[in-house]
Formats: C-alpha cells, sequence, structure tokens
C-alpha cells in the first residue's frame, strides 16, 4: 500500500504547481492528500508536515483552566470541570480530573509518531541538504519535547519510535525505564541543537538554545529527590513500595552526578548571553523598574506598553495571530475581574501573596501589625506585576461601568459609603460576586491574574484578543536550574552570584543565607520568578514538598473598608485617608474545593483505556 502523508487543503495550494490535469478519473488524486515520495522530496511540502507537528504545543498554557489552579498559585472559579478531581487527590484510571491538551497521552503519541515519519523521511530527503538538516533538527527538537511532557507527567512511558503500517498487528509496547526515557530524550535534544547550530529559528519554532534549554530542564528534573530511588522511598512508604521503581526514578548511579549533568546542561544555556536581559546589575533596581522589568518579561514583546527587549529572555515561545481566534489571545477575558466584564478564571490565592516578600528582604507576617494593616504596600515588586488585589489601579472601566468607578482601581471587598439619604450602607465592591457587574464571574479569592495581561488601556479583554505570547523556554528558567544545581552541589557562591542577578532585576536585595536556608530562599525565588508558568505543579512535586505545599487548602482574603470619623464618601475609591481598612485570611469554602494531598499524585495515572489498548502497560503506584 502506498503511504500517504496529510496536510491542510491551505498547505496545499504550495504545491499546486505539480498538480496536472488528468481525464482518467480512477486516477484523480484525493485533493485533501499528497504521496508520501512527493512529500518528501520538496522542501514547502516537508516543511509543512513538520510545522503541523509544532500544534501539539496546543495555545502553551493559556488553557480557560491553567495548571496555576493545581496548585498553591491559584483557585479556578468555576468549579466542576476536573480540576477538583485533581486537587482533591480523587484521580483514577477511570476518571483522571482535568488534563490540558499538551499533556494528554494519546495526544502527544500522535505528534510523537508524526516526529517518526519527519525523522525517518528527513534523513534521506531530496531537496537542499541545509534545509533537510534544520527541518531534521526541529523534529528531533518536537519529539524530545512531547517525550518530556509525557516523561514529567506519567513518569516513564514507552520510547516508541517504530513508523507503523496498517500491516502491524502488535501494538503492545512496555514502559522503558525513567533513565532510558531520559537518554532518550537528551540523545534528541543533542541531535537537535547539533543539526541546528547556527540557523536561524523563526518565532516558535526551535533552535539550537531551545534544544539546549530543554535538556537543562530534562536533566533538573532527573536529578531531583523524586526520581532517586533512596531519597524518595525514603520520603514515601507508597513509592518504595512500588514494585517498579525503574519507571519512576533511578534505582542506580550517583545523584550527585546527575546534579552535575545538570548543572553542565544549564550552563551551556547560560553561555548564550545574547538571550539575558537586564542580568549584568550589581544592585537592586528602583521598585518602580522591577516592576516595569517583571511585567516586560512576562508580555514577551507583545505589548507596546513593555520594553520589548526583554523579549531576548523567550528562547521558545507560543504566538498567537488574530486570524486563528486561538485561546491564547483571550488571556485577559478568561481571567479579568467580572467588574470589566471578564471571567475570573484562575485567580491568585493567599498562599501565593503571602510568599512575595517585603521589599527589603523579609518573610511576610500577619501577626506583624504594620504588615497586616497594609500587605500591599512595600511589597517585592513583582507582586503588582503579577496579581491585581485591592485597591490596585487597572485599566479604564468600559463604558457602562465607568461612572461607578471613574478610579480605575480594583474593588474586592465591601466598604462603607454615605447614600443618598445621607445613611451608611455597604458598598460591594465591583469585582466580587457581589457586584452589579457579573457577579457570577466574581473572584472567590479577592484577586485576579495580572501576569500575561496586556496592560494596554485601549485593549479591552472581553473582546479584543492580545498578542501576548506563552513561555515554554525562557533564559531566566536556565539560570534558576543553575541556581538549583549549584545549591545541591555545594557551590553556593556561585549559585547566590546568579540568584542575585534575578533578584536584582526585580528590585530585591540580595540573598545572603547558606545551607538549608538558601535552599528554601531559591525554592520560594523560583516560585515568584516563574509564577504560572506551570512550574510550579511539577516543582512541588520533585521537591516532594507537595504536601506540605500544594495539598494546603486554598485560602482567600476578606477586605472590609470602614469609614473614619467625619469622612462622608458617597463614591467609592481606595483612600486609606478615608478609610480604615481590616484584613482576614480564611480558607475557600470546602463546598467549592476541599484540598487534599495523597502520595499517588505525584504521577498521574495511566487511563484504563490506554491499559486495555495496550496490555504491557503497568500501572503507577496507588491507583
Amino acid at each position: 500500500m502506498k503511504k500517504i502523508a496529510n496536510i491542510s487543503l491551505l498547505l496545499l495550494v504550495l504545491s499546486a504547481g505539480f498538480q496536472s490535469c488528468n481525464d482518467d478519473f480512477v486516477n484523480t488524486k484525493p485533493l485533501s492528500e499528497v504521496p508520501n515520495e512527493l512529500v518528501w522530496s520538496d522542501a514547502g511540502l516537508s516543511e509543512a508536515f513538520v510545522v503541523e507537528i509544532y500544534n501539539g504545543f496546543g495555545v502553551g498554557g493559556f488553557y480557560e483552566q491553567e495548571m496555576a489552579s493545581m496548585t498553591d498559585e491559584a483557585l479556578f472559579t468555576h468549579p466542576n470541570r476536573g480540576i477538583n478531581t485533581v486537587t482533591e487527590a480523587r484521580s483514577n484510571p477511570a476518571d483522571q480530573g482535568y488534563i490540558m491538551d499538551t499533556y494528554e497521552y494519546g495526544r502527544m503519541y500522535v505528534r510523537i509518531r508524526a516526529t517518526n515519519i519527519a525523522i525517518s523521511n528527513l534523513k534521506q530527503a531530496n531537496f537542499d541538504q541545509a534545509k533537510a538538516n534544520k527541518l531534521l533538527g526541529e523534529a528531533y527538537f518536537l519529539r524530545g519535547y512531547y517525550y518530556q511532557q509525557l516523561l514529567r507527567f506519567y513518569g516513564a512511558v514507552p520510547i516508541d519510535n517504530k513508523i507503523y503500517t496498517l500491516n502491524d498487528k502488535d501494538y503492545m509496547v512496555p514502559r522503558n525505564s525513567y533513565a532510558e526515557c531520559v537518554d532518550a530524550i537528551v540523545n534528541d535534544l543533542d541531535s537537535a541543537s547539533l543539526l541546528l547550530k547556527d540557523s536561524k529559528a523563526a518565532k516558535g519554532r526551535a533552535s539550537e538554545t531551545a534544544a539546549l534549554a530543554l535538556k537543562s530542564r530534562v536533566l533538573l528534573y532527573a536529578a531531583s529527590d523524586l526520581h532517586d530511588a533512596n531519597k524518595a522511598g525514603a520520603k514515601s512508604a507508597l513509592l518504595k513500595a512500588y514494585t517498579k521503581p525503574e519507571y519512576l526514578m533511578y534505582t542506580s548511579g550517583s545523584q550527585t552526578e546527575r546534579w552535575t549533568k545538570a548543572k553542565e546542561a544549564a550552563k551551556a544555556v547560560l553561555n548564550r548571553a545574547d538571550f539575558a536581559y537586564k542580568l549584568d546589575l550589581t544592585s537592586a533596581v528602583s521598585a518602580e523598574e522591577g516592576t516595569a522589568n517583571y511585567m516586560a518579561l512576562s508580555l514577551g514583546g507583545g505589548s507596546k506598553m513593555a520594553d520589548a527587549g526583554a523579549a531576548r529572555d523567550m528562547i521558545l515561545g507560543r504566538y498567537f495571530v488574530d486570524e486563528k481566534d486561538e485561546r491564547g489571545g483571550w488571556v485577559g477575558r478568561d481571567n479579568g475581574p467580572n467588574g470589566y466584564h471578564n471571567w475570573a478564571g484562575n485567580t491568585p490565592i493567599q498562599l501565593l501573596v503571602d510568599d512575595y516578600e517585603t521589599n527589603d528582604g523579609k518573610k511576610f507576617d500577619w501577626s506583624n501589625a504594620a504588615m497586616a494593616s497594609a500587605p500591599y504596600q512595600n511589597r517585592d515588586p513583582r507582586l503588582k506585576a503579577t496579581i491585581l488585589y485591592d485597591g490596585a489601579d487597572w485599566k479604564p472601566r468600559t463604558a457602562d461601568v465607568t461612572k461607578r468607578d471613574p478610579s480605575n482601581q480594583i474593588q474586592t471587598g465591601q466598604y462603607e459609603i454615605i447614600n443618598a439619604e445621607g445613611a451608611k450602607v455597604t458598598h460591594f465592591g465591583l469585582d466580587t460576586r457581589k457586584s452589579p457587574v457579573e457577579d457570577w464571574n466574581g473572584s472567590r479569592t479577592g484577586y485576579y491574574m495580572r501576569k500575561f495581561v496586556d496592560p494596554d488601556p485601549a485593549q479591552e479583554d472581553q473582546n479584543t484578543r492580545q498578542r501576548v505570547p506563552w513561555p515554554m523556554l525562557r533564559y531566566t528558567e536556565a539560570v534558576l536550574n543553575y541556581v538549583e544545581a549549584c545549591i545541591e552541589l555545594g557551590e553556593e557562591a556561585e549559585a547566590k552570584a546568579w540568584l542575585n542577578k534575578i533578584r536584582f532585576r526585580a528590585g530585591m536585595p540580595a540573598i545572603e543565607e547558606t545551607g538549608a536556608a538558601l535552599k528554601n530562599r531559591y525554592r520560594n525565588e523560583r516560585r515568584i520568578e516563574l509564577a504560572y508558568e506551570e512550574h510550579r505543579f511539577f516543582d512541588a512535586r520533585r521537591w516532594m514538598i507537595a504536601a506540605e505545599t500544594i495539598g494546603r487548602k486554598a485560602n482567600i482574603i476578606n477586605i472590609t473598608g470602614t469609614l473614619k470619623d467625619n469622612k462622608k464618601v458617597t463614591l467609592y475609591k481606595y483612600d486609606p485617608s478615608s478609610y480604615t481598612y481590616k484584613y482576614v485570611v480564611s480558607n475557600i469554602d470546602p463546598g467549592i474545593e476541599n484540598r487534599n494531598w495523597d502520595d499517588k499524585m505525584y504521577f498521574t495515572s495511566l487511563h484504563r483505556d490506554e491499559i486495555n489498548r495496550n496490555t504491557k502497560l503497568i500501572q503507577n503506584p496507588g491507583y
């Protein structure tokens, strides 16, 4: 049987030159298909095939339900969509709960099989060798990327690079070991970096540096405690009792050697200094500049309101265009305040807010009266660029709301005002669930996500798509990977030197701690710097601190504003000279979400249907 490569009708227009009239109806070729031998002898068609494989990136992390809401970063406002199944540790092989497309087992293998076809054919492609090598390098990168997604989510999976045909009868393949999976991914990324060396990458496509950055991530994870049999077994009875530990961790070898490999891989990325953004500072910038720097990094060159130079930090991004109406363009609508007619999707929880230090590097403490009375003042400048909190300045309200709030400030509390009759009444904030504006979309936590949302006043999030890219791989992530490996290897001076570069850029003072205190400061720094970028889900697991972090109950802030004596406010705005504000932290109603941790959640189960299809698969522990 002749092999057929399917590509879209739009892309087939590019190949119209070789289509000819054929009066013999029996020999007419389907318009939606191109014979295999023609695809791999034509540079344009080969590129179209490889470019389509990138669609496995989905919209990056910009889905309505983000992974942040399965961690101690955020709460998803609209329950009963599968996130609770994960956060409450009720996931099982028949009902795994919410899984983003970019981690879904079957979808990833669809992309892996496409890369197998591309790699096999591009090795013997019949067109310009330089072009073929570049496409081959991209295919190797993509295969490594998709395997990496599976590995960090499920543990080891079958490394199956066979090209199947309709004549094949046996599709049963066992899981490889974790070590074998890491080696296979690293080999693919090494091949990709070699083939892509010195080639110029278009936005959103793999490059030599992207291959190095992904290798850094893979080796960092591989060195972590979760994937070391001795460390994991000591911290989890469930993992220790698992009869197939080789699927989840290294059962032999030196963890120190693995940390050394992780350090070397990260340093290879750091040597690409062209990607560094303001990491040459010797002291902290001002708070205002720190906020601006962090906002620019999160916008990735996708807004005219921030320094476009920060886009260099983006080694690989997922970019969006209006014509495709992709979900990634609707981040503001999906997550913004209801008082702006948005949907309040993934709202920050108090656990995240509390982990932002004060601007002099101290831990925030609710028992400190001064801090508790003004919890958003004098904080890490990144807080202002990441989270919309009560009283924060934001965009102009829409025409139907502007008379209620001409000051354009976030209102997530309840406040006294004087009504027309001169009596004190309660004004519920416009961005609450008792707002006169779309109350059903109000935040349950008292906060909204600001990171990744274009602050341009002309950007009306409820009806205008934005162009902020999703960060697939960042230079800053590689810096943090390097810092972590250095700490684990006892090279604390080097670790602090690089960690403080990030802090100086954010307007924060240097870290001076050593030992366990330094490790904890680093982990908090990574939490803050990479907030909402899908790292916390995996970091809490690979550090094996999930029970005491993402297993905690989600908490919220309740804010009241009481008028001071002789103050008569008829139209509310945030004003400490007129109001005494009180901030009370409490847990979210367990009927909305009742978080819990079970060690089985270190890895996601293999779905029952996948095991039925491939009976050689062995399930993860606890399921």
